[in-house]
C-alpha cells in the first residue's frame, strides 16, 4: 500500500472521514519526531562535561548504535546500559546526573501536541508506539504533561520488539483490541509506516506538523475536532 496516497486529503470540506475508509477508532502516535523533537548532541554535550570522553565520540557511542538499540529494545537493562556507557566514556557524575543528560534532549512539537489533546478532550483514544527507553520515558513523563493524557503507551523497550518488526505492531492490536482501518496511525519513519500500512492500518507519513494535523482531521472527520486555528 502507497502511504503517501493513504494519507492524502481530498479537497472540499465533509463531516465524514476520508472517502472509502472508516473512521478510525484509535490513532497511534510515533513519539520522537512527532510528539517531541530530540538531539542527540545535546546529550553528548551533556554527558562529556563529566567525562573522559568528547562529544564526538559519546554522539557515536549512543546515536542510533547497537548499543542504544539493545537498551531500546529490553535487552539490557537500565543499570547495565548506564554502567557500560559509564564505563566506556569514563563518566564521572552521579546515576542521577546520567539520567538528566540522557533524557533532558526533547522539545515539544505544538501543532501536534494540541491536536493530540483534541482528540482526548473529544473521546477519541489515543496510544504512544515508540522505539524508546526507561530513562527516556522517566524523563518525558517527568517534564511534558501531555505525556500524561494517553489511553495506552506501547514501548519497544517493555515488548522486546522494534518497529517496524510486525510483533511490534502486533502488541498495539492487542493492547488497543482493534486493527486494521480501525487504527489511524502517525509516524516519520517511512519504514514504519509501511509496516502499518501492510497491516491495513490507516496511515500518515509525518513530514510538517501542519500537513499531519489537517490529515489527521480528514480521517476523523471535522465534525469531531475543534475548528482549525
Amino acid at each position: 500500500m502507497n502511504p503517501e496516497r493513504t494519507a492524502a486529503a481530498p479537497t472540499g470540506v465533509s463531516s465524514a472521514p476520508l472517502e472509502g475508509l472508516q473512521r478510525p477508532r484509535v490513532v497511534v502516535f510515533d513519539l520522537g519526531k512527532v510528539l517531541l523533537d530530540f538531539d542527540f548532541g545535546i546529550m553528548a554535550r551533556n554527558l562529556a562535561e563529566n567525562s573522559r570522553a568528547g562529544e564526538t565520540e559519546i554522539q557515536e557511542l549512543l546515536d542510533q548504535s547497537p548499543l542504544l538499540h539493545r537498551y531500546e529494545t529490553g535487552l539490557t537493562d537500565t543499570r547495565s546500559f548506564m554502567d557500560e556507557v559509564g564505563r566506556r566514556i569514563g563518566f564521572r557524575g552521579t546515576p542521577d546526573a546520567f539520567a538528566r543528560c540522557f533524557g533532558d534532549i526533547f522539545t515539544p512539537i505544538e501543532p501536534m501536541i494540541r491536536m493530540q489533546q483534541e482528540l482526548h478532550r473529544y473521546g477519541i483514544r489515543t496510544v504512544i508506539f515508540s522505539n524508546t527507553s526507561e530513562l527516556a520515558v522517566r524523563h518525558i513523563r517527568s517534564e511534558f504533561p501531555f505525556f500524561s493524557k494517553f489511553d495506552d503507551y506501547v514501548y519497544s523497550y517493555e515488548e522486546r520488539a522494534m518497529k517496524p518488526s510486525p510483533a511490534s505492531y502486533e502488541a498495539v492490536e492487542k493492547r488497543t483490541g482493534h486493527r486494521s482501518s480501525e487504527i489511524l496511525y502517525i509516524d516519520d519513519r517511512l519504514e514504519n509506516v509501511d509496516a502499518g500500512a501492510a497491516r491495513g492500518w490507516q496511515v500518515i507519513w509525518h513530514r510538517e506538523p501542519a500537513e499531519s494535523v489537517a490529515r489527521v482531521r480528514r480521517h476523523v472527520g471535522p465534525d469531531r475536532m475543534d475548528p482549525a486555528p
